[in-house]
């Protein structure tokens, strides 16, 4: 049978399989989804070129579908640019080339993947977002634009039972996918707060300005990449029980939903118009007025629990980034709410007491210094990380090199089968995207934003085309935990943009999406760069490895043989992955070398790195 025939037949029969669903919701909610359909539909009206691509002659995947693995570098003496999308770099290249700074790209690229990569971010969504500027006398900033609980959030708020684990225990679980799916797994959204404040803060440039290359996009249409194409075949089912959604993710064939493929052209009329009214308005067009209504009731349709005064009340936190030093290097990433600036810094303090510089790259011996330190540092990441609005954290004793020594330590021979968390508190005294843009100047933005699982809680926001986030699903079940659920609160987050530096000047920018494997992927990038001296793009190639519990390592099947059977010999289990593994991360960075500006895309999924 013809793989396509076979396809939409599949398609018709999970269309049909949740009409029932969708009745249920009552005649008042399907009027409103209809009338959210009609308003997103109106943007597919306009003819689409047949021979057009935003992706201009730029060769992202093969006659077979698979992601190319060259030609995602780039290099520039005055900027570089480097995202999950070759159009948001493109824009944030643009934006450079007619007179802006690094943070007018950066906020510009920021609105760009939320309608180029919507599967991963977009205002629905939150991050964090680390500055530095040319300014020798300034110190790097971090502005926190994380999503939060709504006010009326609890640790009660799920229903739950109690289930016993693999070890016996009694923990909660949360009954069916409310955690993760509608709008009860949704927090305040805060890449709007977080753009427009850096903007009004650090930029040169008007919103109207960052934000018209966009506009004219969405309008114009953006490219389905075969990346976008999977992501949005493995959702499918979720996207077609939400209607907003599919009006926009799913198009139209003879009046059955079914999932884009690879080569056609999304426009969306809604995130234009939603853009247009931020341009006019900025943060208040987003948080006060008809958006944050339609989101408000949008969210609440589905069972969330938002309210007007939450979006009103939402602002930005600028915040002293982590500091800490790995062989000399000046390292600078994100406090908590997210761990992972801690976690890296715990990791790469308990590497640094091993010399790598005599361990070959591809050797058990590097791989399973990583490993035992992954797992040391997730067990304290396990039970110590909190927002510290809420609970006391041991920061300063988890950065500690003295506390990193004692860690450690405990590397032997063996991997470490069962980490336990140590006791950071005896050393307090001594203290799901990414993309990164740097000038000639020094101005450096490292950024990594999220709306969490793929298309977020699923549930869009009708005439505005965006997706809102199941950030919720950050928090932990149940009361007790440094982060269990409260209203207000930021969920616990490993994204950790980072900068590095040099005797003081400017080395690299760099971050990844991945959620818990991003604190992993940092560190390893970190040492490929300084205790290896790849160049930016070798350093992101490179194979590598995550995981944190019971010695289980999984691999990118680009090491040796010979290396994986001595692992194995070691205690390690190891289980192999795809050459190029998405799931590893998706790597997009920015290095200083010789006056030369090197870019890095990570192959592992869409990345695209422009120089000017």
């Amino acid at each position: 049978m013809n793989s396509k025939i076979f396809k939409k037949i599949i398609c018709i029969i999970l269309v049909f399989s949740l009409i029932i669903p969708l009745v249920s919701c009552g005649n008042s909610d399907t009027k409103q989804a209809n009338e959210g359909n009609q308003k997103n539909e109106a943007s597919k009206n306009v003819e689409v070129d047949k021979k057009y691509s935003s992706l201009d002659d730029f060769q992202l995947w093969d006659k077979d579908g698979n992601l190319t693995t060259t030609g995602r570098d780039d290099t520039g003496k005055n900027a570089i640019i480097s995202s999950g999308k070759y159009e948001a770099s493109k824009i944030g290249r643009e934006i450079i080339k007619n007179g802006g700074n690094a943070v007018d790209a950066a906020v510009a690229v920021g609105f760009a993947l939320g309608l180029t990569e919507p599967n991963a971010c977009g205002p629905g969504g939150g991050g964090f977002m680390l500055i530095k500027s040319s300014d020798p006398n300034k110190k790097p900033l971090f502005i926190n634009f994380r999503e939060k609980a709504p006010s009326h959030a609890s640790p009660d708020m799920w229903q739950t039972v109690k289930v016993k684990d693999d070890k016996g225990n009694e923990i909660e679980k949360v009954i069916g996918d409310q955690k993760n799916v509608g709008g009860k797994a949704s927090g305040i959204p805060g890449t709007v707060a977080g753009l427009t404040y850096a903007l009004e803060n650090y930029g040169t440039m008007s919103l109207e300005e960052v934000l018209k290359p966009t506009i004219e996009l969405a309008r114009k249409g953006y490219t389905v990449t075969t990346s976008l194409s999977k992501h949005i075949n493995e959702e499918y089912g979720l996207l077609s029980k939400y209607p907003e959604a599919a009006s926009i993710y799913l198009k139209d064939d003879n009046g059955i939903k079914v999932p884009y493929e690879a080569g056609d052209v999304i426009q969306n009329e809604g995130y234009a118009k939603l853009l247009e009214v931020i341009a006019k308005e900025g943060k208040k067009g987003f948080y006060e007025g008809e958006v944050a209504n339609t989101i408000v009731e949008t969210i609440n349709k589905y069972g969330g629990i938002f309210t007007m005064e939450d979006m009103k009340n939402y602002e930005v936190e600028t915040m002293e980034p982590i500091h800490f030093n790995y062989r000399g290097y000046d390292i600078y990433s994100s406090p908590l709410p997210s761990s992972g600036g801690t976690i890296v810094a715990e990791v790469l303090n308990i590497v640094e007491q091993f010399n790598l510089k005599d361990v070959e790259f591809d050797s058990p011996e590097r791989l399973h210094i990583f490993a035992d330190a992954f797992s040391l540092a997730y067990a304290d990441r396990g039970k110590y990380m909190g927002d510290t609005k809420f609970v006391k954290v041991p920061v300063k004793g988890l950065v500690s090199k003295d506390y990193a020594a004692k860690q450690a330590a405990k590397i032997k021979d063996k991997a470490i089968n069962n980490p336990l968390p140590d006791d950071p508190w005896m050393f307090e005294h001594e203290d799901t995207t990414h993309f990164s843009v740097a000038d000639k100047e020094g101005n450096m933005v490292a950024t990594t934003f999220t709306i969490n699982s793929f298309f977020g809680c699923k549930v869009a926001v009708p005439g505005y085309g965006i997706l809102m986030n199941n950030e919720m699903d950050d928090f932990d079940v149940g009361a007790n935990h440094p982060n269990s659920i409260a209203g207000g609160k930021t969920p616990l987050s490993s994204m950790s943009p980072a900068l590095l530096f040099k005797d003081g000047k400017p080395f690299a920018a760099v971050g990844t999406p991945g959620g818990t494997t991003i604190i992993s992927t940092i560190a390893q990038i970190i040492s490929n760069l300084i205790d290896y001296n790849m160049s930016m793009q070798e350093a992101v190639d490179a194979p590598r490895i995550k995981g944190f519990k019971e010695a289980t390592i999984q691999y990118e099947n680009r090491f040796s043989e010979k290396t994986i059977k001595a692992l194995t010999d070691m205690g390690h289990i190891c289980k192999p992955s795809d050459d190029f593994d998405m799931s590893f991360g998706s790597v997009n960075a920015v290095k200083y070398e010789n006056g030369i500006l090197q870019g890095a895309g990570d192959p592992r999924r869409d990345g695209k790195a422009l120089g000017y």
